[in-house]
């Protein structure tokens, strides 16, 4: 292994070390290949259809992630780990900025 390479490789566990202890941030965000759409949409207390409708997704798309007939993909996943951390201010978010947008109209 090349004097380089090792370099590199410390610095990744260093770092990665460093995160782990809560000395430093994660310099990307981390957003998992699987998510758990029913888990987050049963936090809502929320039917399918009104999920779909409160957050901008079709019914179509939320019964193929539950049924794992198909999966969000990158920016749906991390748009969901949102939605996930805090339903109710993301719901008061997009109504406050859709009374914002019909104002505006």
């Amino acid at each position: 292994m090349s004097k380089k390479a090792f370099d590199m490789i410390a610095e990744g566990l260093n770092e990665a070390l460093a995160i782990s202890r809560g000395q430093s941030k994660p310099a990307r965000l981390y957003v998992p290949a699987e998510i758990d759409v029913k888990a987050i949409r049963d936090k809502t207390a929320l039917s399918q259809g009104d999920f779909a409708a409160a957050f901008g997704f079709t019914v179509h798309q939320v019964r193929q992630w539950e049924q794992g007939r198909n999966r969000p993909t990158g920016g749906i996943r991390a748009y969901l780990m949102v939605i996930d951390e805090n339903p109710s201010e993301i719901l008061a978010l997009l109504r406050s900025a859709t009374g914002s947008a019909r104002k505006a109209a």
